[in-house]
């Protein structure tokens, strides 16, 4: 007996062969709506985050902005930057205006709150329409988190800075690092009307010219320190918001900071506030090595000579006036008779021996080494009664 099959149906058999193309074009197309539609996002965010900076006195411009990277990244390409600064110094007047080279902005297609970015030097800063300085470095990277609401952390990083100051003569060195990073983040159980920053800046072969000769030679520093009495994250420049956190009572308190140049190593912990004028108020307490050396790196031996002219002080201590050695002595002499006239004489001596009655011994990574108060008094700043030097107003 022959048993007969019936043959399966060509159109049952060949269906399925079907299926997986159409499967891959329906997912490259909801792929594609959804790049586009994370990419749009990344464009609001950037615009966003451009009317924030505005509103702040940052104004970021570009010449051409395009916007790649699919199908994985978005990418923003903002050519021929410019950043105007406006009213961010206590001077309102003193408005900068940066020109650079590119800034490429980058976002994974699955974090769009994660923006990093990298910047193209130099940039040359301008005001009043006169180049001022030259700003450039071999990298220069960002990333920030939680656009286009408040910033949850951002992060910035600079290798081989170089800042001139641009003059009729030509450029002069100001300010060299050869890695830079600054941090910053909302603290862990900060409130959002009361929010706390916890900042890290590290510094390693920086030097800075014009502001104290102990900063000429190359030293790093790892300061650590959490800002205090903020009222929120709204727009504003920052002036606006020290003068906001000094009637606040806010304060910036170093948790830790090192700074090392060579054999001298210093250390220092305390608190910061604003007076109502915006100078700086406040105690760091520090213990240093090489104490020996921390008075002919400060000036101090300079600033106690007999008759020391202004322009000597102007290069040792800046801000400080002969009147303010001046009235020291005096105090001195009026304490105890020819105290003030023993000291001038030997310089090094006495201030070692003042320094010594308010200081202590302690040890420092296995070093001797001396503890003793830094004082900001009205942005002028102290080393036992010695005024070292002065701090401008931050509004």
């Amino acid at each position: 007996m022959t048993v007969t099959t019936a043959a399966p149906s060509t159109k049952y058999r060949r269906w399925p062969i079907f299926v997986m193309p159409v499967l891959v074009v329906i997912a490259a197309a909801a792929w594609s709506a959804f790049w586009f539609y994370a990419a749009s996002q990344v464009d609001r965010t950037v615009d966003v985050w451009r009317a924030r900076e505005a509103a702040s006195g940052r104004t970021f411009d570009c010449a051409k902005r395009t916007l790649t990277g699919f199908p994985f990244r978005l990418e923003v390409n903002c050519e021929d930057a410019t950043v105007e600064l406006k009213s961010q110094t206590a001077d309102q007047a003193a408005a900068l205006t940066a020109r650079l080279g590119d800034i490429f902005v980058i976002s994974q297609i699955y974090t769009p709150k994660l923006l990093i970015a990298a910047f193209k030097g130099p940039a040359t800063l301008s005001q009043h329409g006169q180049p001022v300085m030259v700003v450039n470095w071999k990298t220069a990277r960002s990333s920030i988190v939680g656009l286009p609401g408040p910033p949850q952390s951002a992060d910035i990083v600079f290798d081989d800075l170089s800042i001139n100051r641009i003059a009729a003569s030509g450029q002069t060195p100001f300010a060299r690092a050869s890695h830079v990073e600054l941090h910053g983040r909302i603290a862990e159980n900060s409130k959002p009307d009361h929010p706390t920053i916890e900042t890290v800046l590290e510094l390693t072969g920086a030097s800075l010219r014009d502001v104290h000769p102990v900063l000429t030679k190359p030293f790093n520093a790892d300061v650590r320190a959490i800002v205090h009495g903020l009222k929120d994250f709204t727009p504003k420049p920052w002036p606006v918001r020290f003068r906001e956190l000094q009637a606040a009572g806010g304060r910036v308190e170093i948790k830790q900071s090192r700074i090392q140049q060579g054999d001298l190593i210093a250390i220092a912990a305390g608190s910061l506030g604003l007076t109502a004028d915006g100078h700086l108020d406040g105690q760091l307490n520090m213990t240093a090595t090489g104490f020996e050396k921390v008075i002919p790196a400060l000036g101090i031996d300079k600033m106690l000579e007999q008759g020391v002219p202004q322009g000597t002080l102007d290069k040792v201590a800046p801000g400080v006036k002969t009147r303010d050695i001046d009235n020291l002595f005096g105090a001195l002499d009026r304490a105890i008779p020819g105290l003030g006239k023993a000291v001038r004489e030997n310089a090094n001596v006495g201030v070692a021996a003042g320094v010594a009655a308010i200081g202590q011994e302690a040890t420092l990574e296995g070093k001797k080494a001396r503890s003793f108060p830094l004082r900001f008094v009205d942005g002028a700043v102290f080393v036992g009664p010695l005024k070292i030097a002065q701090t401008p107003p931050l509004f």
